[in-house]
């Protein structure tokens, strides 16, 4: 039960890493997307870069619990709901600033 526990610990970790450098990876090499994030003006551009980077920062977490614990295969599926969890509320705050498919 630890290691699941430590697991998805892991991977919530591995998610906020992996995220911070992408993030940072996105201000070095999009013109205008650090002065952008103030302002959620983001171009199309750096809206598919930002659904690019949510998915790629949720497979490496999903990857990360795997690797720690393969025999549960539910565990990764905890991380997601719990990642989901945190930003749904701000996805519903933020409904009307972007089109509808970037929220799906």
């Amino acid at each position: 039960m630890w290691r699941t526990v430590g697991s998805i610990v892991a991977g919530l970790v591995a998610w906020a890493v992996v995220v911070t450098l992408i993030n940072f990876g996105l201000r070095a090499t999009i013109p205008g997307y650090h002065a952008a994030e103030a302002t959620l003006d983001f171009t199309l551009t750096m809206k598919i870069a930002r659904l690019v980077m949510a998915a790629a920062t949720s497979i490496a977490a999903g990857a990360i619990v795997s690797r720690i614990e393969p025999s549960k295969k539910w565990a990764p599926w905890v991380v997601g709901v719990i990642i989901l969890a945190m930003f749904l509320p701000v996805h519903v705050q933020l409904w009307s600033k972007f089109p509808v498919w970037y929220h799906l």
